[in-house]
């Protein structure tokens, strides 16, 4: 009995460390198999971060040259509508509906009623005249502004001179007259209405210049210039 006790024992024993070996080999194997898993992970992340830095670097490039691109657009858009409207005259105030069913009629003979012999001896040429395209006001609200297109631009810049040089103050029910232009390059120019207010005060004779550039001409008729001004005589409205 006690040899076979011993057998036992032994094989016991044996069966114990066959089965510490075996499971001491198989928490190696583990490790070096998480230890590469660990390190492939890692390595594609950091892959995947740095292309997504690429992209993001390409993706901010791309928007820069958009916006640049737009800007661009947006300003030639601006000036071919400008130059679209080069010929066009603007009048704040009229009331609705007195122009009846002949504007184009109508606007040139007030134009010639409001300015008189000197200025414009017969009604200049219109090639059409029509109130803003929005909604007609209700009764009591502002009239919408009236646009005529002058057939000859020498007639419309004679008719913007001396609309100038009255600073707006006009017989015909005191409605001021003034350019066309695209509501970006007006709300360019509304931007100078204090400043243009305070220079008036101070004896001084501001004007703009296509599209918003401020020139001032002292008391003594120096004309002020910056940001590459230039006389009004040498400023095409449109260049």
């Amino acid at each position: 009995m006690a040899g076979i006790a011993g057998l036992l024992e032994d094989h016991r024993r044996a069966l114990s460390a066959d089965f510490k070996s075996a499971i001491s080999t198989l928490e190696a194997k583990l490790d070096r198999i998480q230890a590469t898993v660990s390190d492939q992970t890692i390595a594609s992340l950091e892959s995947n971060a740095n292309l997504q830095d690429e992209r993001m670097l390409a993706l901010k490039a791309t928007c820069a040259t958009l916006t640049d691109s737009n800007v661009k657009l947006l300003a030639k858009v601006t000036d071919l509508e400008s130059r679209s409207r080069r010929n066009n005259i603007r009048i704040v105030g009229l009331p609705e509906s007195i122009e009846g069913p002949h504007p184009s009629t109508f606007f040139p003979k007030l134009l010639t009623e409001v300015f008189g012999e000197g200025v414009l001896d017969s009604p200049p040429e219109c090639d059409r005249a029509h109130r803003s395209l929005t909604d007609k006001p209700k009764p009591g609200q502002r009239p919408r502004p009236v646009i005529i297109r002058v057939h000859r631009y020498q007639q419309k810049e004679n008719i913007i001179r001396e609309a100038r040089a009255r600073r707006c103050k006009l017989q015909y029910q005191g409605t001021p007259i003034a350019e066309d232009y695209t509501p970006e390059v007006m709300e360019q120019r509304y931007k100078y209405r204090e400043v243009m207010a305070e220079l008036y005060n101070l004896g001084l004779k501001p004007a703009l210049l296509f599209p918003a550039r401020l020139s001032i001409v002292s008391k003594e008729g120096v004309l002020g210039k910056h940001n590459g001004f230039r006389p009004p005589s040498l400023e095409s409205p449109y260049d």
